[in-house]
């Protein structure tokens, strides 16, 4: 499934990606080609085959959640490169 210039170029604007016209083209071409490989995957017959979320069967490894003693505040915000009373201060990331 072939993407058209315009339609990367929407991608990129939804993502706030600046892509160059090669960029663009290069993009087009290996999208395409991921979209083609979706394609492929629709054919199949699928009907007798369970939804699963992994491939695999997984085992969760993890400790039990037991409550142990936190740090305090102080010792936290001592590892701060910058505290506003007892927050981090942080630089602005949002514009308006």
């Amino acid at each position: 499934m072939a993407l058209s210039r315009e339609e990367v170029l929407h991608l990129a604007d939804i993502y706030h990606i600046y892509l160059s016209d090669d960029e663009v083209e290069l993009m087009r071409e290996q999208l395409g080609s991921i979209l083609e490989q979706f394609q492929v995957l629709s054919e199949l017959e699928t009907d007798d085959v369970a939804p699963t979320s992994h491939s695999v069967p997984l085992t969760t490894v993890m400790r039990e959640d037991e409550p142990r003693p936190s740090y305090s505040r102080d010792q936290v915000l001592a590892n701060a490169p910058d505290s506003f009373g007892q927050y981090f201060q942080v630089r602005t990331v949002l514009e308006d």
